[in-house]
């Protein structure tokens, strides 16, 4: 992230910072009531082999929602709906939504009627490690899974609708009630049933809180979408815009998927029960910085970014202007947030996983595959702040060139770190599994850079300055070296309290240290924590 280049006219974009703030909050809201979850089904599964098959079989059906929810459908159809927005022709957005949700309804049908008849040949492909009863039920809860999949798509659908409106809470936190769904079956059968039992009513709890996600926005949606045709209108020309841009954006989804179900399908062959288990238990830590402080402000900038967007220099300066006023308020959160992952991640674990059968033992694994994780978190948190300008630009085959890149280096990199490295150092099994985390990790770093240098060279240098850079490592390192020393103090870091007094301690401490050190991120958030 070099030294962006001064532009020769000052260019004042629209902040979208209130519209990255009302998604970070209902992310917020829908992330704790997430970690509530995956902490009360730590308690009830633990680490062990019904873990692995609910959290594989609930990976396996996430790729139609990875697929043909947000990041496609946001990539293709918003800029195109969004454009006609800003030209106050809602007739013709009315008929652009109605006819991708026709097209989507259909294309996600057809697909879940194929993973109900199939489940057992998609299992095995995606987590071929799985043998017997793990095997079995995994398939029985895959099925399950398989439609609320297609609901989830269709949130996708309202979602867009929202964001293109500048309404962004309730879209973001709609998946609050799919975590309260799940919760409820928790609290009520988990003291009461057996672990397998308990998986099954967990799946069909997840199905009833996707339809719940998806009812709660469409009100909304139907009050601004007034007179929609659910028609598939494949030959209207504006559909047309977004179907061509639809299908690179899904094959670079589904090339990112392919990089998650590598590591899937090599930890399913990892010789440690529980391995996946762990990695989904961690995956669900290591998305929090990049939902709430990636994604939402990607996706607040995309809208604007699609409406200012153009081919002359004028529109290249407003994306640079807008690109090098979001790069510094991710990186304010996601630097943080990664050496939080490698200085405490057993304390952060302790907190919000080890209750019941999650066991002092799985903290320190999943401190380790957490810190793997920290690798990658800052570069693939810029990444689609990057991929976001891209699609602004109508560009979905470029980012999808470089998540090709990145795939093919997961899965090599992948493979050397879980298996070829842990047995020429005589590492215990588990140790693949941060392996596999640092690897995509370091796939993400190169991706990052393609997309970073192409964006450069098609509007301009842009990034963040060298002083904010340092200034941001800098008291973050202060930060994790002082929060595990108070971890290590107080009973060897393995109480709760102990752990909860590390984690104050390096939000306390990188707060503090950023003011010191004029990072002008931490001083709008006191501004604005003044104003309220």
């Amino acid at each position: 992230m070099s030294e962006a280049v001064a532009s020769a006219a000052p260019v004042a974009p629209r902040s979208s910072s209130r519209s990255s703030a009302l998604i970070g909050a209902g992310i917020l809201l829908s992330r704790v009531l997430g970690l509530l979850r995956q902490t009360l089904i730590a308690r009830y599964l633990g680490a062990g082999a019904v873990a692995d098959a609910f959290n594989g079989a609930f990976r396996l059906t996430n790729i139609l929602q990875n697929l043909f929810g947000e990041g496609a459908l946001s990539a293709s159809f918003i800029p195109v709906y969004a454009h006609a927005l800003e030209r106050g022709d809602e007739r013709e957005a009315d008929r652009i939504a109605g006819a991708v949700a026709a097209i989507l309804a259909l294309v996600t049908a057809l697909v879940v009627l194929a993973g109900e008849l199939v489940a057992p040949l998609v299992t095995e492909a995606i987590v071929g490690g799985f043998e017997g009863a793990k095997f079995e039920l995994t398939v029985r809860l895959t099925r399950i899974f398989f439609p609320g999949a297609a609901v989830f798509v269709l949130s996708a659908w309202c979602l867009g609708i929202l964001n293109s409106h500048r309404k962004f809470f309730l879209s973001y936190a709609a998946p609050v009630f799919w975590n309260l769904a799940m919760i409820g079956a928790l609290l009520l059968f988990g003291p009461r049933y057996g672990q397998v039992d308990l998986a099954v009513a967990l799946a069909w709890a997840s199905l009833v809180g996707a339809i719940l996600q998806m009812g709660v926005q469409l009100p909304s949606v139907f009050g601004l979408v007034r007179r929609p045709r659910f028609v598939p209108e494949l030959s209207h020309p504006p559909v047309r815009e977004v179907i061509r841009n639809f299908v690179p954006a899904f094959v670079s989804r589904g090339v990112v998927q392919i990089s998650g179900y590598i590591d899937l399908r090599l930890a399913s062959s990892i010789a440690f029960d529980g391995a996946v288990g762990l990695l989904s238990y961690a995956q669900t830590i290591y998305v929090l910085p990049i939902s709430l402080f990636g994604i939402s402000i990607s996706a607040a900038e995309l809208p604007e970014m699609a409406r200012e967007g153009g081919s002359d220099r004028a529109a290249f300066d407003r994306l640079r202007a807008r690109l090098d006023t979001a790069i510094p308020r991710v990186a304010f959160f996601c630097v943080p947030s990664a050496l939080a992952f490698l200085f405490i991640g057993d304390a952060i674990a302790r907190v919000l996983l080890q209750y019941g059968r999650f066991r002092n033992i799985d903290s320190l694994h999943t401190w380790a595959i957490l810190a793997g994780s920290a690798v990658g978190l800052v570069a693939s948190a810029l990444a689609r702040l990057y991929s976001s300008t891209f699609y602004a630009l109508r560009d979905t085959r470029t980012p999808l060139r470089f998540a090709i890149v990145r795939v093919i280096l997961t899965g090599v990199l992948g493979y050397l770190f879980a298996f070829s490295l842990p047995r020429a150092l005589e590492l215990p099994p588990w140790t693949g599994i941060p392996g596999l985390t640092a690897s995509a990790g370091i796939a993400g770093w190169v991706e990052f850079w393609l997309l970073r240098r192409s964006i450069n060279q098609r509007i301009g240098a842009t990034g963040m300055s060298r002083r904010g850079l340092f200034a941001l490592w800098a008291a973050g390192i202060l930060a994790g070296v002082l929060a595990l020393a108070v971890s290590r103090l107080w009973s060897h870091g393995q109480t709760t309290i102990g752990s909860a007094l590390a984690i104050a301690t390096f939000s306390l401490v990188y707060g503090v240290g950023t003011l010191a050190l004029g990072v002008p991120e931490a001083r709008a958030l006191i501004s604005r924590a003044r104003r309220r």
